[in-house]
């Protein structure tokens, strides 16, 4: 019956390719929360960026003996890069489930200097700790089996971007976290509380604690002027890379290892991972329609823009309010990119960017 079930085509995998995926995805999971949800997601960005180099020396060279085209590529970036490794959806939804169990569990562990709640901290390593670890894994297996079934019945969006939204909600619910949380301004979209260093009490694992009545995912990237000036430039530099190198994720990942910086403290280092995939698939869409590559920048641009918008709504509604990580940027490629696999399986559009549709 079991085996049955896994070989339906929702799943798509016989019992030993989904015991093999699930065992991985545990370990993977574990290791998110071992070395922290951001730095899991800067090794995506490494692993990513290995693997598109090799796929572009590939496609110059041509096919490497003994090796078929293009697959020691696709081993990297999406076995490993966007798998059971370091695949947003298992490591770094492990992190940030593990993050939001210890906001309860240990706010002890808190460091010291950090504003928001403990729940949020994704730069945090939690090192061997086994029960934190646990969590990680179970997560991570989650975010794999929720990937796998969304990419069988065809789902029109980035599954594993759905994936990583889906499990950070899951953990809010699990370790008893409001889905929203109290809005301190007028609106739901107001971060004056912020700008003014309004404050509130907060309870954390029975403690009483003074927090920020509104936590901005990012205080140095809120402010929407800013935001479409960086979603701008990082549109443009995402679509210039697809169209000189082929590759849709190479500036993603360029994009990911810049956030080295930022775990590392460097102040204002913005996040755009976002932001270059979608300006990349703005390229993908405007080349054929338009057939001229400023004009396909331009549009990259706009995508840029667009998608980095959507973060920062979503982050308002969701992140700044509560007290665990819901991901903006994977929110964001999530409802673009099933606007995106909407409009292109009604026809309007000349492909799916990367989307297998």
């Amino acid at each position: 019956m079991f085996q049955a079930l896994l070989q339906l085509p929702v799943i798509g995998l016989e019992v030993e390719q989904f015991l093999l995926l699930l065992i991985a995805a545990l370990a993977g999971g574990a290791f998110g929360a071992a070395i922290g949800a951001l730095p899991a997601f800067i090794f995506t960005g490494f692993v990513v960026f290995l693997g598109e180099g090799v796929a572009i020396l590939q496609r110059e060279l041509g096919t490497l003996d003994a090796v078929e085209t293009g697959g020691l590529a696709t081993d990297i970036t999406g076995v490993i890069g966007f798998g059971m490794v370091t695949g947003p959806h298992v490591a770094f939804a492990g992190g940030v489930a593990a993050t939001a169990y210890a906001g309860r569990k240990y706010p002890e562990m808190e460091p010291a200097g950090w504003d928001y709640h403990f729940g949020k901290n994704i730069l945090y390593a939690f090192g061997t700790k086994p029960d934190i670890l646990a969590v990680g894994a179970v997560f991570g297996a989650v975010g794999m089996l929720i990937t796998q079934v969304m990419n069988g019945v065809g789902f029109p969006t980035d599954n594993i971007a759905l994936s990583v939204v889906a499990t950070a909600f899951l953990a809010r619910i699990v370790f008893d976290y409001p889905i929203v949380g109290k809005v301190a301004g007028s609106n739901i979209l107001d971060m004056s509380p912020f700008e003014n260093g309004e404050k509130r009490v907060a309870t954390d694992g029975g403690t009483e604690t003074s927090r920020l009545a509104t936590e901005p995912w990012l205080p140095h990237q809120y402010k929407w002027s800013g935001i479409i000036a960086i979603g701008l430039v990082g549109g443009i530099l995402g679509g210039y890379i697809w169209l000189e190198t082929g590759s849709i994720f190479l500036g993603y990942a360029i994009s990911a290892i810049s956030l080295l910086f930022l775990n590392l403290g460097v102040e204002k280092i913005p996040v755009t991972h976002h932001i270059t995939l979608l300006g990349a698939v703005g390229a993908i869409l405007a080349m054929p329609a338009i057939g001229s590559e400023p004009v396909a920048l331009l549009a990259a641009g706009a995508f840029g823009a667009i998608s980095g918008l959507l973060a920062e709504v979503t982050q308002r509604m969701f992140y700044s309010h509560s007290a665990t990580h819901v991901d903006p940027p994977a929110m964001a490629i999530a409802i673009f990119m099933l606007a995106l696999g909407i409009l292109y399986l009604l026809g309007l559009l000349p492909n799916a960017g990367y989307l297998a549709l």
